[in-house]
């Protein structure tokens, strides 16, 4: 059997900029991609089936929100447990960790899945559907209830596979997903005339095929993700859960500001509105999963070398990290000020008060990726090191607290352009606490 002490772990040997390169570029190229998808989703929607689908399609989009926080929640806790073990050089603990969590994840999202369908109809609504968007957002909804447990557990095993390093297969997986996913969605929009409950399959089969990928990995010979006997530990379980606590959060914190957003949008501006939203939505899913690549990239380095209490190699990734998020940032700003217009053209021929609506909120919605990326970059820092309660706050106030008072707020000041500048103030009012904070607490002491 092979164990961790049987070869050199590269993560304790190799220059930090050229390690986080190359768990940076595969978290990038795939979250990418995984964008694309989501995008193209909305392309074919919009394109084939009109606003009113692309808008029950986006109502329906929280569940599997939430779907992917469950798998974040016990997955990147623990992951993280996971990493901090095998930077402790205690890979015996560390696999029995991959197994308890997977076996969680599993269990819990089939049966919360199973509840919700029973109660599918007030769900749909309390989403913010309405006569029109009802019949789309119910028939995407209830494939995503029963079948959700699909990318969970592919979500999971992937941020596994990338901190038992190998984030190159972890993005091949991606791409498989992400590109089965456009080929099997323009079939069954373009070709099958489907629906979209037609599209929601396309997308549990190709999580399928991302599952088969990810399990190349079990072949490896230096593998450490093994299956062992499962007993629950109750200890562990907790520790992974409170470590797991902020992505869990910042998951459901997206379904609130989605649900948020469309529920405000639906009373100021109705249907149009939220057809606006949902073309914001799509294109802000994508430099969302982009700083999500950042923080892919960092955890586990941020979690092995806090397990194996390497200060300087902390110190050096998350100075380069900070770095990489401002430049990110910048760009995606200025993409969406230049941009804006053809960006919406993309997704479909719309009317003029949709295409008003959605240039306005792309532009107006992308100064929160000057202060974004940072928020994100922090928020896995501290959940890496264990201090769960600056991991919370960061996700909590950005996405829940700051968000809610000023969408409760600012629109009856502004209008509709109050519900495009809340995201962008609540990140600005995050980054600013993250400064206080870490005056006071130095990042590595």
């Amino acid at each position: 059997m092979i164990t961790q002490d049987t070869f050199t772990n590269p993560l304790d040997t190799q220059p930090v900029g050229k390690i986080f390169v190359k768990y940076l570029v595969p978290s990038l190229i795939g979250m990418l991609l995984m964008a694309l998808n989501f995008v193209a989703d909305g392309i074919m929607v919009g394109n084939r089936l009109g606003p009113v689908a692309l808008a029950g399609v986006g109502i329906a989009g929280p569940v599997y929100t939430v779907f992917v926080a469950m798998s974040l929640w016990i997955g990147i806790g623990g992951a993280t447990l996971f990493s901090q073990a095998m930077g402790a050089k205690d890979p015996k603990k560390a696999q029995f960790i991959f197994t308890q969590s997977l076996i969680v994840i599993f269990s819990a999202t089939l049966v919360i899945g199973i509840i919700a369908f029973i109660f599918r109809e007030p769900l749909v609504y309390a989403l913010g559907a309405n006569e029109e968007t009802y019949p789309y957002a119910s028939a995407y909804l209830n494939v995503m209830l029963l079948f959700g447990f699909v990318f969970t557990v592919e979500n999971a095993t992937s941020v596994f596979v990338r901190n038992d390093r190998n984030p190159t297969l972890a993005m091949s997986a991606l791409i498989v997903t992400a590109v089965t996913n456009v080929i099997l969605n323009y079939i069954i929009l373009y070709v099958l005339n489907l629906g979209v409950a037609g599209a929601a399959y396309g997308t549990i089969i190709s999580a399928a095929l991302g599952i088969c990928v990810l399990g190349l990995h079990f072949f490896r010979k230096d593998n450490q993700l093994k299956l062992v006997k499962f007993r629950l530990q109750r200890p562990l379980l907790v520790q992974a859960i409170m470590l797991g606590f902020p992505s869990f959060l910042a998951e459901v914190g997206i379904s609130v500001f989605t649900v948020s957003h469309n529920v405000t949008l639906e009373r100021l501006a109705g249907t149009d509105g939220v057809a606006a939203f949902s073309v914001l939505n799509y294109v802000h899913g994508v430099m969302l999963l982009m700083f999500l690549g950042m923080g892919s990239a960092i955890q586990p380095l941020i979690s092995y070398y806090h397990g194996g209490r390497r200060q300087d190699r902390k110190r050096q990734t998350i100075k380069i990290a900070l770095r990489t998020a401002a430049i990110a940032g910048l760009v995606f700003f200025l993409i969406g000020q230049l941009g804006a217009g053809p960006i919406v053209s993309i997704f479909g021929d719309f009317d003029e008060t949709v295409t008003n609506l959605a240039t306005t909120g792309i532009r107006l919605f992308f100064f929160a990726y000057l202060f974004m990326g940072a928020n994100f970059v922090m928020m896995t820092y501290y959940q890496s090191i264990g201090n769960v309660k600056m991991a919370t706050w960061i996700t909590f106030a950005r996405e829940i607290l700051f968000m809610l008072i000023i969408l409760s707020t600012l629109p009856y000041v502004l209008g509709v352009q109050g519900v495009w500048l809340a995201i962008p103030i609540a990140e600005l009012l995050v980054l600013a606490s993250i400064i206080f904070y870490v005056r006071r607490y130095p990042l590595v002491r």
